[in-house]
């Protein structure tokens, strides 16, 4: 079968120049959500390198060439907490595409997310995490404090748009505990 200009798909495909369109990054980013009697906890990892040094964000990261996406979000989460997870144990929260969202450059990140047993995991932070520890999420009418030990940050204070993912998972969290 040809196209309008008399071309056959592999002699468009030959044709083609792939360099014609910007593509963006692509990232995944991870929520993990912890419940207990105590009430919900948040899984962060300090960002040991620039952009955003040192302030508390979602373990990720970029994806690899023919790496599907699920996977790029398993890999992170093991290389800078330790967690092992498989990728099908990972929900889908949401595409973030904002403009802006990364300083880095156009960055597109694709969050999921799953609930654990927090008692059962050892957190390790390694990679490019300067850190990693389990944060008491509390919710006021007014917003979202995040607090380990003496440590208290407001969600907006988190690195690039983690406070949208977040709140966004937090939201997919109750949804998912109420049909249950």
């Amino acid at each position: 079968m040809v196209d309008r200009n008399g071309l056959t798909e592999e002699e468009y495909l030959q044709s083609y120049n792939s360099d014609a369109w910007k593509k963006p990054s692509l990232t995944a980013d991870i929520c993990i959500i912890s419940k207990d009697d105590n009430g919900e906890k948040i899984l962060l990892i300090k960002r040991g390198n620039h952009p955003c040094l040192g302030k508390w964000a979602l373990p990720g990261g970029f994806s690899n060439e023919g790496e599907r996406i699920e996977e790029t979000a398993a890999r992170e989460l093991q290389e800078e907490t330790g967690i092992k997870m498989q990728a099908d144990e990972l929900l889908l929260v949401g595409v973030y595409s904002k403009p802006g969202r990364d300083p880095r450059d156009w960055t597109v990140s694709v969050a999921y997310m799953a609930v654990v047993d927090a008692s059962e995991i050892e957190v390790l932070a390694a990679d490019d995490a300067a850190d990693a520890k389990w944060f008491d999420i509390i919710i006021d009418p007014d917003t979202i404090t995040l607090r380990s030990g003496e440590e208290q940050i407001d969600i907006n204070n988190l690195a690039f748009d983690h406070n949208e993912i977040l709140s966004d998972a937090i939201g997919c969290n109750d949804a998912i505990g109420s049909a249950g």
